[in-house]
């Protein structure tokens, strides 16, 4: 199922022919360095897994997404929306590109398209996205989309962060895809 889309990019449930291409994109050491731990041991079924407890809430339309050009339909990555606050109305975002599509602004444009999906279709109040302090393309990513830093601190292992935030209210009567 197509979940949303933007100008060059696809956003579609995760079927179990994608987990090989994103067990790919997991494995690279490039791409899992700003994601929780690092780590680069998955295995297929470890995927799989995470993929089912993240989308066990899929109907309401949160989840983990697979992101894929839409010129030729290669997987570039994942996307998510996720209720790790307890509250239906503000989600966080995250999102898993593969090193080898960074600077060509598709960071920016799935971020705005997300933007969109979770005002527009979802009906939430507020977007958060949170980056290590170092991971500037992100930090870049999240104020070209127009969030706004509302706090720092320091993960349970001692790594410095930013959260960011958007609020729906900021949107009425824009259209912030590019």
């Amino acid at each position: 199922m197509i979940r949303f889309q933007s100008d060059r990019l696809l956003i579609r449930d995760i079927i179990n022919e994608d987990l090989d291409v994103l067990l790919q994109l997991y494995t690279k050491k490039e791409n899992m360095k700003f994601i929780s731990d690092g780590r680069t041991s998955w295995t297929k079924e470890q995927l799989n897994e995470k993929y089912k407890k993240c989308n066990r809430h899929n109907d309401a339309g949160a989840g983990v997404f697979v992101v894929c050009l839409k010129s030729t339909n290669t997987i570039i990555g994942e996307v998510g929306l996720f209720d790790s606050f307890g509250d239906d109305k503000k989600l966080e975002m995250g999102y898993i590109l593969d090193a080898t599509t960074r600077r060509q602004g598709f960071g920016t444009e799935l971020c705005n398209a997300l933007i969109l999906y979770g005002f527009n279709n979802l009906y939430i109040d507020t977007l958060i996205s949170r980056m290590y302090c170092e991971n500037m393309a992100s930090v870049r990513v999240s104020e070209k989309c127009g969030m706004n830093r509302m706090k720092s601190g320091k993960t349970v292992g001692g790594r410095s962060f930013y959260e960011y935030e958007i609020s729906n209210f900021l949107l009425v009567g824009g259209n912030k895809q590019s």
